[in-house]
């Protein structure tokens, strides 16, 4: 189950939910994302 978060109120966000409207139900922003879980480290040469 993938788990969307809000840019403007932060609040977590459903797939579900994704899948009729493109919007948080919270605060009605378009700017939704997906958190990462795994951080990744780039080497700078």
């Amino acid at each position: 189950m993938t788990q969307y978060k809000c840019f403007d109120c932060g609040k977590k966000i459903k797939d579900e939910y994704i899948k009729k409207r493109v919007r948080c139900p919270y605060c009605g922003s378009k700017i939704l994302f997906k958190p990462r879980t795994v951080s990744t480290k780039v080497k700078a040469r």
